[in-house]
């Protein structure tokens, strides 16, 4: 009952009519930000910071950080939305949780189903949004205590089953999918090695330092890679043809195909949220691969499959409302984008974790309160301009590909501001092609790339415990289960695949 008064005291401080313009400038600016590539949300919430700062200079303090930090919220779970509608119309992934949308949602917009798609994702998002809320309000204290069981020896487990259960993504062949999966780990490793300090694979370029930027790497394979199939595949009548949307609302069939996988990403998304480290990449990846293994028809991922789209899009929304509960319970950000907002609670002189609830009821309560209303105010926002997104992708060839093109380059020196990322986007827009042209699946290097150094992080960090003892990784049992499910994920498809040569040989003897 004490739950029920503290959330109602805290939509009284969000339905305050300066946190009502706070909230819906935050999921506005979220949306652009997320469709922008490049930018993302731990950009936009870091570049936000000090604009709310003097925005709410007139406030006292603690009105000032909740009004504050609604809008920061505001802009991270509009950020996961908005990244969807490039990754649909354009293969353009604005970040790495959207990278998985492009595979399905790309097709079923070059199909004319691209209000489905896009009407789709805003749905997913707002349940998933809503799903995660209830969690985060009924289990944050429970869910958080299970978190804290998990060492460096359990996330480095979870990394391997993350990257062996790429392999469901592979399209027509594990091993290349598994040999993609590697070779975005190895990009990972190149750079300053955080532990010793000595550099590797840099052949001493300094901008190779700092590593390879993760957005140049998915845009220059999906994006560009898309741009060049285009040029050097169709002709130039082909060329010219306008591709048609067809219906801007997703029919009855659509929802029903995609209710399942919108209740399946939404409870993934959330758990795994939770989880330091984990995040919203993790998430839509495992929601992708969960989706396509219980399907009746796996071969249609891929080929247009609305529950590629409504899982992935659902599941990354509610691994944010996921990360909220170690940041406001424990004071543990989960993510790159929570330890932005930490300092934004630190800077208001309000410590997140376990004494939050009691010292700040007022904060904590109001941004959970805040969060609901955002929720609504993307569903409200968005549901109408899934028309006006649609457009894009009737856009004739000639037109779209420059756009694409400008759009690609300018989101990545927005970041890096160095010609050598431009020069890497072009060179990895050509491997694009010739991997995709090749039935080399792309998404498998940016999940290497992603959890690749998180995966060497979490490894260290278990082995300096241990004293250099591997048996660190057999001796937990979370740890150990994650572990035996990765070895089965590569065991049970190839012993499948025997059997089914065994069978064809028998058949022809």
């Amino acid at each position: 009952m004490d739950t029920i008064q503290f959330l109602i005291n805290g939509f009284a401080t969000a339905l305050s009519w300066q946190n009502i313009l706070f909230a819906f400038v935050g999921v506005l600016i979220g949306t652009a930000v997320g469709v922008l590539p490049g930018i993302g949300p731990m950009s936009g919430v870091a570049l936000l910071i000090p604009v709310t700062a003097t925005m709410t200079g007139g406030l006292p303090p603690e009105a000032a950080a909740v009004s504050s930090i609604i809008l920061l919220a505001g802009v991270y779970y509009g950020a996961m939305y908005g990244g969807s509608t490039t990754s649909i119309l354009l293969n353009t992934p604005g970040e790495s949780s959207s990278v998985v949308t492009t595979l399905d949602g790309y097709q079923m917009a070059k199909k004319g189903k691209a209000g489905s798609a896009l009407s789709i994702a805003a749905i997913g998002s707002f349940v998933a949004g809503l799903f995660s809320l209830v969690g985060l309000v009924l289990l944050a204290e429970p869910l958080s205590n299970i978190a804290l069981e998990f060492g460096p020896a359990e996330y480095f487990s979870l990394m391997i089953l993350g990257l062996l259960a790429v392999s469901g993504l592979a399209g027509k062949s594990m091993t290349k999918a598994l040999m993609m999966t590697v070779f975005g780990v190895l990009l990972g490793t190149i750079g300053i090695d955080s532990v010793s300090g000595v550099t590797r694979f840099t052949y001493d370029i300094p901008v190779l330092y700092s590593g390879l930027e993760f957005l140049t790497i998915a845009v220059g394979l999906f994006a560009l890679g898309e741009v060049f199939k285009t040029v050097l595949e169709k002709d130039n009548q082909a060329s010219n043809d306008i591709i048609k949307i067809g219906k801007v609302l997703p029919s009855k069939q659509d929802l029903k195909n995609s209710s399942g996988a919108i209740t399946r990403g939404s409870i993934l998304g959330f758990f795994l949220g939770i989880l330091p480290g984990a995040g919203a990449t993790l998430a839509s990846f495992f929601s992708y691969v969960m989706e396509k293994k219980i399907s009746k028809d796996p071969a249609k991922f891929g080929q247009g499959a609305i529950e590629g789209v409504a899982g992935p899009e659902s599941a990354n929304n509610a691994s944010s409302g996921g990360a909220m509960i170690p940041l406001l319970t424990l004071g543990i950000p989960g993510s790159g984008t929570t330890a932005i907002l930490m300092g934004a609670f630190i800077m208001y002189n309000i410590q997140p974790g376990p004494l939050l609830f009691d010292e700040h009821p007022q904060v904590a309560w109001g941004l959970i309160a805040s969060m609901f209303i955002g929720n609504v105010m993307l569903l409200v926002l968005n549901l109408p301009l899934v028309k006006v997104f649609a457009k894009i992708i009737e856009t004739p060839k000639k037109y779209l590909l420059p756009i694409i093109i400008a759009i690609s380059i300018f989101g990545v020196y927005a970041v890096q501001v160095t010609v050598f990322d431009i020069m890497l986007l072009i060179a990895c827009g050509v491997v694009g092609y010739f991997l995709s042209k090749n039935d080399f699946p792309l998404a498998p290097i940016v999940l290497g790339l992603v959890l690749g150094p998180m995966l060497e992080n979490n490894m260290r960090r278990a082995l300096t415990g241990s004293n250099g003892d591997f048996m660190v990784f057999v001796q937990n049992p979370i740890s150990v289960t994650f572990l035996c499910i990765s070895a089965l994920w590569l065991i049970v498809p190839a012993l499948l695949k025997m059997r089914g040569k065994n069978v064809i040989i028998n058949e022809e003897a």
